[in-house]
């Protein structure tokens, strides 16, 4: 298993609540790094996690409600993280909302929704960590991204989903030129489906569709120094799944 070392850093993972969001918070907690547990509406389940942070080792742990697609509850949220914790090193961008639906039958309001959550909040929330990001000198952007955005799945379902995150692949490598001066790393990580039970459909790859563990072990290596020559970058977790195979 991959592990690094984040003592001394400041870690904010935005959904990280529950599911995905919350494995990636814990395994930073497990590194060392002081944990903003970020949440818009789940906030007893993110009191837990930022305590369970605390007991797998970040020395210290807490929750930060926002909307990320409002500009001042971000500004108020990254303020409330550097007054607690100080200034955030490490960013994983990990809200994204759906909208399995036919395109056809999704009204506007569900387009914005999607689109904002997913590429609008990244957006907000990766130019407000910056700044104190260049000012050190050194910085981690990890944005969650989804396999079609590289595979240019096209797919009548949940379609403003795949667009939103092609926008989200297409800003991590636009963030990483932008800097690429300042000791500074954009990357994303880009799963298929990600586990919900211990039930896996036959159709999955591999047998069995990805861990929250298997993301993580990538978010890892790209908060690792090992990694610091690496930025722009997508790594699709997925177990070799094709567009084809839906």
């Amino acid at each position: 298993m991959f592990r690094t070392d984040l003592s001394g850093r400041t870690a904010l993972v935005t959904g990280s609540a529950s599911g995905v969001g919350r494995g990636i918070a814990l395994a930073l907690a497990e590194d060392g790094a002081s944990v903003a547990v970020h949440y818009h509406s789940s906030e007893a389940e993110a009191r837990a996690t930022a305590e369970e942070a605390e007991e797998r080792g970040a020395p210290a742990a807490t929750t930060v409600r926002a909307d990320v697609t409002d500009e001042t509850d971000v500004d108020a949220a990254f303020d409330a993280v550097e007054e607690e914790l100080g200034s955030v090193d490490v960013l994983v961008n990990n809200v994204g909302d759906f909208a399995p639906d036919h395109w056809a039958a999704q009204d506007v309001a569900d387009w914005r929704r999607v689109y904002e959550t997913n590429l609008v909040g990244t957006m907000l929330c990766a130019r407000r960590a910056l700044p104190a990001m260049r000012e050190k000198g050194w910085g981690r952007i990890v944005n969650v991204g989804y396999a079609s955005a590289e595979k240019g799945l096209v797919n009548p379902k949940n379609f403003p989903y795949f667009a939103a995150k092609a926008g989200v692949l297409m800003f991590t490598r636009m963030l990483a030129a932008d800097t690429q001066d300042d000791g500074v790393t954009v990357n994303a990580v880009s799963p298929y489906v990600v586990e919900t039970s211990d039930e896996f459909p036959e159709d999955a790859p591999r047998g069995r569709w990805a861990t929250v563990d298997d993301l993580v072990q990538v978010v890892r290596f790209f908060c690792d120094d090992a990694s610091r020559y690496v930025s722009g970058e997508n790594v699709e977790v997925d177990g070799g799944w094709l567009p084809e195979d839906v």
